[in-house]
């Protein structure tokens, strides 16, 4: 299994800050060079961009080269999520699933919104913290279709295969069962988190419900990944609008 390391340039909590990525190969990009899919079916490579419980907003740059992690910054500042009450900061490990990309020049079939112009973002919700810029690999469990500001912002919910709970969560099902309240927690906390900035509340399709991996939703959740694995490489071809 490949492995991966980082190296930072300038300071935290500034607009210079860089992380940049290497296998043992040199430099490499976390959004084109890591694979989306690890050996083990419905395991996944995900890049950690925010550890649990902080506030800044990390995230993969499309724009530089290399893709760097860097903190987002909007009108010049820096931005920091707000806290949701009664949580800290996110609420579980927040990154991104590499070799994706949500189209904004597609319509999506599922939310009848286009793509938000970034990688599908995943929420790990085992127990460990894990830094920013790790590449673990999850375990899909299933997806909340979130619409924000008329996009879609498609959300996976994953657990680290090496985490305590991984060989008892299986679906979307088990996590409700053995961590009751937490899906209802993760998506209150989607839909109010920019409430404080002065943005509406955000909504979700699929009637707000959570689409599992197994079951009667089996076609509908992978059919998500081939949509926006396919975007990313009509992206890496250029013919993304």
């Amino acid at each position: 299994m490949a492995t991966y390391s980082t190296k930072l340039f300038g300071e935290s909590n500034s607009t210079d800050y860089r992380m940049y990525f290497f296998s043992s190969c040199g430099p490499i990009s976390p959004f084109h060079d890591i694979p989306l899919h690890h050996t083990t079916p419905n395991v996944f490579n995900m890049v950690v961009e925010i550890p649990r419980w902080t506030n800044a907003k990390m995230e993969i740059c499309k724009e530089e080269f290399m893709n760097p992690i860097k903190q987002d910054v909007k009108k010049g500042k820096l931005r920091f999520v707000n806290n949701v009450f009664p949580h800290k900061g996110y609420i579980w490990n927040y990154g991104a699933l590499p070799q994706t990309y949500e189209d904004p020049s597609h319509v999506d079939a599922n939310t009848q919104a286009k793509g938000d112009n970034d990688p599908i973002d995943v929420c790990e919700i085992g127990n460990k913290i894990f830094p920013s810029g790790s590449v673990i690999q999850v375990k899909v469990l299933g997806i909340l279709a979130m619409i924000d500001e008329g996009e879609t912002d498609w959300k996976v919910i994953a657990i680290n295969i090496q985490d305590p709970l991984a060989e008892k969560l299986n679906d979307i099902g088990d996590v409700e069962k053995l961590m009751p309240g937490f899906l209802d927690a993760t998506r209150e906390w989607f839909r109010n988190y920019k409430v404080p900035t002065g943005k509406p509340k955000n909504t979700f399709g699929f009637d707000e419900q959570y689409k599992g991996r197994v079951g009667p939703d089996f076609l509908e959740c992978p059919s998500v990944y081939l949509d926006v694995f396919v975007s990313f490489l009509r992206l890496s071809l250029g013919l993304c609008t």
